[in-house]
């Protein structure tokens, strides 16, 4: 433990233990490759307009392929799967723990199309697979908004947000479907943003309340990005 940082904690006061968790986290945060949101919470049907916005736009696939990145315990995979029977769902987490719920509740539903796996990134998915891939509250740290954090390494860094969606599209067929929702960096500031077409907004009501930071780092005070879904552009005929 930080002597120093705890000493400040205990002389600011619980006013301030936010701030401080901050840096707590800033100096003794493991380097573990692809983790970004350092937290489990998830709920049953969590973004209901955005799953039914994908079932209609998948309604005429026979059999859609959908990755959800950062699957935690499942929830988002089953939303899937109650609005899309005939697709075929792959979950990918990075904690251990997080995929084994995930293949002990598919197992009890006797679930064949339905597979989870251990992952940090989507580097060894094959390229044009997907029919959509989802990646929802996942690529952000709540940290950051609890903390008033005015820029947001070490915790998120733009580089590895970018890396992170580049590899998510790369999954992506031509004219599939990305959703990213809940993010601390926006998608329109990466440059493969420039292959994709916004399909889906959301309002703002529908979005949490985390912070958002440019391309450097920076935070952005007040800004707000609505887009949260995604069209991957067919190559010319």
């Amino acid at each position: 433990m930080d002597h120093d940082v705890m000493r400040q904690a205990l002389s600011l006061g619980r006013a301030s233990w936010r701030r401080v968790r901050f840096e707590l986290a800033r100096r003794l945060r493991p380097a573990v490759e692809g983790r970004f949101q350092p937290y489990n919470h998830t709920l049953p049907d969590r973004y209901p307009w955005l799953f039914d916005f994908a079932a209609a736009a998948l309604r005429d696939a026979a059999s859609p392929r959908l990755l959800s990145f950062g699957c935690s315990h499942g929830e988002e995979a089953f939303s899937l799967r109650r609005r899309l029977p005939s697709a075929v769902i792959k979950g990918v987490d990075i904690d251990p723990a997080n995929i084994a719920a995930c293949l002990a509740r598919s197992h009890r539903s006797n679930e064949a199309r339905m597979g989870f796996e251990v992952g940090s990134s989507a580097r060894n998915e094959p390229s044009d697979h997907y029919d959509a891939v989802f990646c929802l509250a996942v690529l952000c740290h709540g940290d950051l908004t609890v903390s008033r954090a005015q820029r947001s390494e070490p915790l998120m860094r733009f580089q590895d947000f970018e890396r992170s969606v580049v590899d998510l599209a790369r999954c992506l067929k031509p004219g599939g479907l990305l959703f990213l929702h809940t993010t601390n960096f926006r998608f329109c500031d990466i440059i493969a943003a420039e292959g994709f077409d916004v399909v889906l907004e959301a309002r703002p009501s529908q979005m949490a309340p985390d912070v958002l930071f440019d391309r450097e780092g920076r935070l952005m005070p007040g800004e707000r990005y609505l887009p949260v879904g995604f069209r991957k552009r067919k190559p010319p005929a």
